[in-house]
């Protein structure tokens, strides 16, 4: 074990600093005023939770949990997520008071990294859940829902692409010759390795048919405009009308400029049964946010109902956050010992007209031209003069 420097910070930790923490308080207003004007109830949950629970009902990867043991025994987890967790507090309560649940967050989630490679282990997550609504409409609600966020945040350079788990499993399915093969076809998948992709469906020794067709369609899925263009792939079914539903209820909310079909989405978040769909935006190598249906979840908690939402990533909504000039003018009153009563008066002053100020005596300055530097005003409060 190496020794422990006086600066360092455990492996994917990050300090937040004033300009992103006052980024991050905006993100949060503005989200919670969209959100609880669209019918969300707002909901918290422990940073800690029980691995029996929580942690083995999670798709994330057991390796990236930060596991505790409590003094009972018990091993614990810091939430990895928190869609996870909201699936546990509506099966032991809030379904049992109010069916379908709009359920929101604000919350920090944990992911351990095995080596330093710029990945945060504790990030901001915002998002929603919609509970108890099987129906095409708490899809459609999802979607647009994240759209009109992301347009709330001022960010007008932004792509939706949706998939359907149940499409991508039956081509999957039907052009491979056993469940290990499409298993090893999705996990490439997850990874967007389509190289790689290809040279498993060339190794597999399919039928020409069969490798012709998943070649084909690995080319062509990310670039279909409408359903239909699916069909040649896949038997029409279920999760082909469920997915012409969906975007005709797009269409009605007039966002399909927003959104793009991509049939090879697929997630490690192993409990997505339905439509799935990820949100990336200019400015970011990385997708901001994902959500889609998870039916399954639920069960895990004894409850047999449908669910559908998404989970933004704040700091990757912070680097695409189009720059504002701030709005707020900082002061500075600098006094002399004997004259605190008048700065108080002044200082009371300036905040009835909207600024910062900053209340700070000359005596307790080491640099004074360092310290002022910061401010657009500064006032001196002085037996002589008062002067600015």
């Amino acid at each position: 074990m190496s020794s422990i420097k006086m600066f360092e910070k455990p492996l994917g930790m990050r300090d937040t600093f004033p300009i992103t923490y006052e980024k991050t308080e905006k993100v949060r207003q503005i989200g919670r005023e969209f959100l609880r004007a669209r019918g969300f109830d707002f909901i918290q949950t422990p940073s800690l939770e029980y691995f029996d629970t929580v942690g083995k009902a999670s798709a994330i990867y057991d390796a990236s949990l930060f596991k505790l043991v409590d003094s009972q025994g018990n091993t614990l987890v810091l939430r990895p997520d928190m869609t996870t967790p909201i699936a546990r507090v509506a099966t032991s309560k809030l379904l049992k008071e109010k069916i379908p649940l709009r359920l929101s967050y604000f919350a920090n989630v944990f992911r351990a990294q095995q080596s330093e490679g710029g990945r945060p282990a504790e990030f901001g997550q915002m998002g929603i859940e919609i509970i108890g609504d099987e129906s095409v409409f708490a899809d459609a609600e999802v979607i647009i829902t994240v759209i009109h966020l992301i347009q709330a945040f001022g960010i007008d350079s932004f792509k939706i692409t949706i998939g359907h788990a149940g499409v991508l499993n039956c081509i999957l399915k039907d052009y491979t010759e056993s469940s290990e093969q499409a298993d090893t076809l999705r996990t490439l998948l997850v990874e967007r390795n389509y190289v790689g992709f290809e040279e498993a469906v060339e190794s597999f020794d399919l039928p020409i048919t069969k490798s012709n067709a998943l070649l084909q369609f690995i080319s062509e899925a990310t670039n279909f405009v409408s359903i239909g263009e699916i069909e040649k792939y896949v038997r029409k079914n279920d999760s082909l009308k469920y997915m012409q539903q969906l975007m005709e209820l797009i269409e009605v909310g007039g966002l399909t400029q927003y959104v793009a079909l991509d049939f090879t989405l697929s997630s490690h978040m192993n409990y997505y049964t339905g439509m799935l769909f990820e949100v990336f935006a200019q400015g970011s190598g990385f997708a901001l946010g994902n959500g889609g249906r998870y039916d399954g979840l639920l069960q895990h908690f004894g409850t047999n109902v449908g669910a559908t939402g998404f989970g933004i990533r704040v700091d990757r909504i912070l680097e695409v956050l189009p720059s504002e000039p701030s709005p707020d003018q900082t002061v500075a009153i600098i006094f002399e010992e004997v004259l605190f009563a008048k700065a108080l008066e002044m200082a009371g002053a300036y905040r009835a007209e909207g600024k910062r100020v900053t209340l700070q005596s000359l005596k307790g300055l080491a640099d004074e031209k360092a310290f002022t530097k910061h401010f657009d005003k500064v006032v001196y409060v002085s037996q002589e003069d008062g002067a600015e």
